[in-house]
C-alpha cells in the first residue's frame, strides 16, 4: 500500500525553547486561517470548533524535552478524520544537541475499508521551514527553490554525497536559451509545489549545470530537466545512477500538473517510510485525556466522562486499523524486494556458473595448444567478442534491420521515452536481449532450438550470446492473466497472418530494468514455429500489474 500521509522531519540549529516558541506561533496563525478559535491551548483536550479538537502534551527531564500538537478535524459523518500533528523535540548528544520538528498529516477515513485520501503539503509548512531556518544534515530546507552558481557546486556535490542526510535532493536545469529566474518561476516552482519539506530543492544556473555535470559524469542532469538524488548517492559507481528517477522537460511540459504529482510520488515515500531519528523515536504515545467539565451532578459528570473516553476510544480504533494497513504494506513491499533480491542472486549465481564453464573451457584449449606446440597462441590473451551497442533507444530501434530474426510491432514513441532516463545499462541490457532473442529464433527456423525462449537460454546453444536466465518470464502472473484491464494492456500488435485480430496476450518478457519508477519491459510473442520471428509488442515502462 503506498503511503498517502504526509511526514516532514526536519532539524534546526535553534534551541528547543526558541523553536517551541516559533512553532506554537505558526500553529495558532494556521488554525486562526482555517476559522477556529485556537485562546486556550493548555494541556489535554480543547475544543477549538464543534467539528475540531485540539490535543496538547509536552514533557522534559533528563532524557530531553518535547511538546506536541494534535489537531483532528471532522468536518462531517462521512468525510473521515484529518489528523495534523506537530512535534518540537530537543535533540540528543549523538544528534549533535539540533532541535529536531516533526509534522504529520494523514486522514482516517469513515468507514472501515476505505482508502485514505492522499494529504498535500499543510499551508504551515511553509512559513514553518523559513521562520526555523531548518537544515537537512548540511542542506538548507526552503519553501522556495535556491540557485547553485558556478562555485556553489563543490558544496552542492558535497551535499549530495553526505552520508547523513535524509531527504532526497531535487535539482532543475534551466534549458539552452531560456531565462533562468523566469524559468524558475513559470515552470519550477509549481512542478515543485508537492515536495516542500519532503526535499532539498534546488536550480542549477546553465553556468553551473556544465561543471555539475563534469563532476557527477554518472548523474548528470540537463536540457531543462529534472533529478531526484537519493540518499546514499556513490557518484563513482556507474550502476547507481538507476536509483535516481530523471523527469525529461518534455514530460514537464506535457502536463505540468501531472508531472508535479508524479515528481512528489518518490520523496513522500521515502518520507513515510524512512525510519525517525533517534530523538523523535523516544517521544512516548500520545495518550489523550478528556479535560474537566464544569462542576454538575454525579451523573451527568459520568456521563460526559463516558462520552468523551468513547470518543477516544474509537479514535484509537481507527488509528490502529490504520497503522495495521500500513504493516501490511510494508509485508507486501518486502516480499517484492525478497523476491527481487532472489532474482538477482539467481542471476548472479547463473553468470558465476558460466563464468567457471567458460574458464574450464579456455583451460582446455590451452592444454590442447600447448599438446600441439602452440604455446605462443596458448597464452594469448582471451579477448571477449566486441559488441556494438547502440548508443540511445532511438538509435536501437534504427538498428532493427540487423537482426533478421525480430519484428518490432510496439509503439517507437515509447521506447525512444526511455532515452530521457539516463540509465545506460538498460540500453545495453535491451541489445542483449534483442541480439538473444534473434539467435533463438533463427535457431529455431533452421531446427536447431528446441522448447521456448527460457530453456534457450539456459541452454549451451546461448553461449554465443548469452542472456540471464533470471531476467526471462515467459507468463505473468495468473491475477494480471485474469484482470482484464491488466490483460488488456498485454495485448500488444502482431501482423493479421499471426493473428485475424492483430492482437495477442503477449505475456513472455525481459526484466530490462529495475529498482526505479521506471523499471523498463520488453514484451515478446514467439512465432518461430510459423513465422521464424519473434515480434516484440513493447520495449518501455513497466505496464500495470497488481503492485502499481
Amino acid at each position: 500500500m503506498e503511503p498517502r500521509g504526509y511526514r516532514m522531519v526536519v532539524s534546526t540549529e535553534l534551541n528547543y525553547v526558541k523553536a517551541c516558541g516559533i512553532a506554537e506561533r505558526q500553529l495558532l496563525d494556521w488554525i486562526r486561517g482555517k476559522g477556529y478559535d485556537p485562546s486556550v491551548l493548555d494541556e489535554g483536550r480543547t475544543e477549538i470548533a464543534p467539528h475540531a479538537t485540539l490535543d496538547r502534551d509536552s514533557e522534559g527531564g533528563r532524557k530531553g524535552a518535547y511538546s506536541r500538537w494534535r489537531m483532528r478535524e471532522t468536518p462531517s459523518a462521512t468525510a473521515g478524520t484529518w489528523q495534523s500533528t506537530l512535534i518540537v523535540r530537543s535533540g540528543l548528544e549523538e544528534d549533535g544537541g539540533r532541535t529536531w520538528v516533526q509534522v504529520d498529516i494523514e486522514h482516517q477515513p469513515a468507514r472501515e475499508g476505505d482508502v485514505p485520501k492522499r494529504a498535500n503539503t499543510p499551508n504551515i509548512v511553509r512559513p514553518l521551514l523559513d521562520a526555523l531556518e531548518a537544515r537537512d544534515a548540511l542542506a538548507d530546507v526552503t519553501a522556495a527553490p535556491a540557485f547553485v552558481e558556478a562555485d556553489d557546486v563543490d558544496d552542492a556535490i558535497e551535499e549530495l554525497c553526505d552520508s547523513n542526510r535524509r531527504m532526497p535532493v531535487v535539482i532543475a536545469t534551466v534549458p539552452y536559451g531560456k531565462n533562468p529566474d523566469d524559468w524558475s518561476r513559470t515552470v519550477v516552482e509549481p512542478l515543485f509545489r508537492y515536495l516542500h519539506g519532503l526535499a532539498v530543492l534546488y536550480v542549477l544556473t546553465p553556468e553551473a549545470q556544465t561543471k555539475f555535470n563534469a563532476a557527477l559524469e554518472y548523474h548528470p542532469v540537463f536540457g531543462g530537466g529534472v533529478r531526484t538524488y537519493l540518499p546514499g548517492l556513490d557518484p563513482a559507481w556507474k550502476p547507481d545512477a538507476q536509483r535516481h528517477p530523471v523527469m525529461s522537460r518534455r514530460t514537464i511540459e506535457a502536463d505540468p500538473r501531472r508531472a508535479a504529482s508524479t515528481l512528489a510520488a518518490l520523496p513522500q515515500r521515502l518520507s513515510s517510510r524512512q525510519p525517525l531519528p533517534a530523538a523523535l523515536l523516544n517521544i512516548p504515545r500520545q495518550r489523550t485525556r478528556p479535560r474537566l467539565t464544569p462542576a454538575g451532578t454525579d451523573v451527568v459528570q459520568l456521563r460526559s466522562d463516558n462520552a468523551a473516553l468513547t470518543a477516544l476510544l474509537d479514535e484509537a480504533e481507527r488509528a490502529e486499523a490504520i497503522r495495521v494497513d500500513e504493516i501490511n504494506g510494508l509485508y507486501a513491499e518486502l516480499a517484492k524486494a525478497d523476491q527481487a533480491s532472489n532474482e538477482l542472486r539467481g542471476e548472479n549465481e547463473e553468470l558465476y556458473d558460466k563464468v567457471q564453464e567458460s574458464q574450464r573451457l579456455i583451460r582446455f584449449l590451452r592444454e590442447q595448444l600447448q599438446e600441439a606446440g602452440q604455446f605462443t597462441l596458448a597464452h594469448t590473451p582471451v579477448v571477449a567478442a566486441d559488441i556494438s551497442y547502440p548508443t540511445t533507444f532511438s538509435d536501437l530501434l534504427d538498428r532493427l534491420d540487423e537482426l533478421p530474426g525480430i519484428s518490432f510491432t510496439g509503439n517507437p514513441k515509447i521506447t525512444r521515452s526511455l532515452d530521457s532516463q539516463s540509465v545506460d545499462n538498460w540500453l545495453y541490457v535491451a541489445w542483449d536481449g534483442l541480439l538473444a532473442l534473434d539467435h533463438f529464433a533463427r535457431s529455431s527456423a533452421d531446427g536447431a532450438a528446441s522448447g521456448d525462449f527460457l530453456s534457450w537460454c539456459k541452454s549451451d546453444a546461448s553461449s554465443a550470446f548469452p542472456f540471464p536466465a533470471a531476467k526471462v518470464a515467459m507468463r505473468e502472473s495468473d491475477t494480471v492473466a485474469r484482470k482484464a484491464k491488466l490483460r488488456a494492456e498485454r495485448m500488444l500488435s502482431v501482423p493479421k497472418a499471426v493473428d485475424p485480430d492483430g492482437r495477442v496476450f503477449m505475456q513472455a518478457h525481459l526484466k530490462v530494468g529495475g529498482g526505479n519508477t521506471i523499471a523498463p519491459r520488453l514484451h515478446f510473442y514467439d512465432d518461430c514455429s510459423r513465422s521464424g520471428k519473434v515480434y516484440v509488442g513493447h520495449l518501455g515502462p513497466h505496464l500495470r500489474n497488481t503492485l502499481t
